[in-house]
């Protein structure tokens, strides 16, 4: 969780916002393992998320100078940006439930 998601949390819990929603936790309870590659000759990481389901999102990053290349931080950029697309599909998924439930009713 970033810093930015803290926050956002915090305010959340803080407004008594509790409406059925996503966490960062429920994000992160998703993600059962990660793969990275960088390309040789490259400053492209690429990160591979494996999802609990079975299912796989990918994220890059890449510096435009090769003097500025740092892989763990290549690496650290790339996972944040695969997991930003776990919060679409699960954020999808959710909706869908509710849906449902409110269409049984």
């Amino acid at each position: 969780m970033n810093a930015t998601e803290q926050q956002t949390e915090q305010d959340i819990q803080a407004k008594g916002l509790n409406a059925p929603r996503l966490t960062p936790a429920d994000i992160d309870a998703t993600i059962v393992g990660e793969q990275y590659h960088v390309f040789p000759g490259t400053t492209l990481t690429v990160c591979c998320l494996q999802l609990k389901n079975g299912a796989t999102v990918t994220g890059d990053s890449a510096c435009v100078s090769p003097a500025n290349f740092d892989e763990q931080i290549g690496r650290n950029i790339a996972r944040q940006n695969a997991r930003e697309k776990i919060w679409q599909l699960e954020g999808y998924l959710l909706k869908q439930r509710l849906y449902l439930a409110e269409a049984v009713v």
